[in-house]
């Protein structure tokens, strides 16, 4: 096989990754060069909830186990990036009980954020795999629980998170370019994870429960590596998004920001990363236009009554119409390809693959 066969081979097989990223970096790029302040931090809000809907995918889209415990450790990393950048001055005055081995020390952004990450990944893993020995709608609810008892430590560690004052004072480290990069990379890292040998594992084990077992997959452990990986990237959005918003707390990371990220993936389609991706794109589209259409109407008192919540709502119904009329998603659980021939074989994927030994 020639280079330029090669060539065309590897982008054959990786081209969903490319006709993802390429757009999405222009994009950027074009944003942080001649975009203003409000296009700028649209931008950073898009591609943060971006990393929030590709980790959440990686779990329940190949596993079809709903999970609504992801934006309860983005908290956790939100709020232990925060500690580890937050200057000593700025914690004797915003966090006065905070311990003092947290209070003596300040970290650059980049190590806070990866260490944030990891130590949400270990918490996540020492108390998740219970939830993954059960499934269906036990499974759902359990991880429902485990997002209220996150919130609930979050709001009474007054210590650690000043309970439900907010957490002032962080610098501004989140910038177009770095959320953008970590955007794209979760974009490739949720591809490879989906076509690895565990993301197809899991995807049997989502097919047909008894089916997987019996050919010696190992169900619980399966989806408890899943998940403890999907907890690492969107412990990342929560670093990111806390060093944008500079000042937040504790439902900040509850219900509502719940509600944002898991309709993103359904109006999307939840089997692909392909559709985490278009899913956050026409979410962000329609909350932006629907905020500055609402500010539009308030300010030019064509009406007599104040509109509230019109972007919510307007979601709401469209996830509903969604869910009626594509059950699948924009779409329909498939990953967008562009076939490029090469005078051999189509691209395969990891299911392919399998199947040809």
């Amino acid at each position: 096989m020639d280079i330029k066969a090669k060539v065309t081979t590897w982008v054959n097989r990786h081209n969903t990754v490319l006709i993802l990223i390429i757009p999405l970096l222009i994009f950027g790029a074009i944003v942080d060069k001649f975009g203003g302040t409000i296009l700028i931090s649209i931008t950073i809000v898009l591609f943060t909830n971006l990393i929030q809907a590709v980790g959440l995918q990686m779990f329940m889209g190949n596993s079809g186990v709903s999970s609504f415990a992801n934006v309860g450790f983005m908290g956790v990393a939100a709020y232990l990036s925060a500690i580890l950048t937050l200057s000593i001055e700025t914690k004797a005055l915003a966090m006065p009980e905070l311990y003092p081995v947290l209070a003596q020390i300040q970290w650059s952004f980049i190590p806070a954020l990866l260490v944030a990450s990891l130590v949400t990944t270990i918490v996540a893993a020492l108390i998740i795999y219970p939830v993954m020995r059960i499934s269906g709608n036990a499974a759902t609810i359990s991880t429902f629980a485990l997002l209220v008892i996150l919130n609930s430590v979050i709001v009474n560690w007054e210590r650690l998170t000043n309970g439900t004052r907010a957490i002032y004072g962080l610098e501004r480290y989140t910038t177009v370019w770095n959320c953008m990069i970590f955007g794209l990379l979760s974009i490739g890292i949720g591809y490879w994870f989906k076509e690895s040998r565990l993301g197809l594992k899991l995807r049997a084990s989502r097919g047909d429960e008894q089916a997987a077992s019996s050919i010696g997959i190992n169900i619980p452990r399966t989806r408890y590596l899943a998940y403890v990986s999907s907890i690492f990237v969107t412990a990342v959005a929560g670093a990111l998004w806390a060093h944008f918003v500079l000042s937040f707390s504790p439902k900040s990371f509850y219900l509502s920001q719940t509600f944002l990220v898991v309709s993103m993936l359904v109006i999307g389609g939840q089997n692909s990363i392909s559709g985490a991706v278009i899913g956050t794109l026409v979410v962000t589209g329609i909350l932006e236009g629907l905020r500055y259409l609402e500010n539009i109407i308030n300010l030019s008192d064509t009406i007599s009554v104040t509109i509230i919540g019109l972007p919510v709502l307007t979601l709401s119904v469209a996830m509903i119409f969604i869910l009626i009329l594509l059950p699948k998603g924009i779409t329909v659980g498939r990953e967008v390809r562009m076939p490029i021939k090469s005078g051999g074989s189509e691209p395969r994927t990891m299911e392919t693959r399998e199947l040809a030994g």
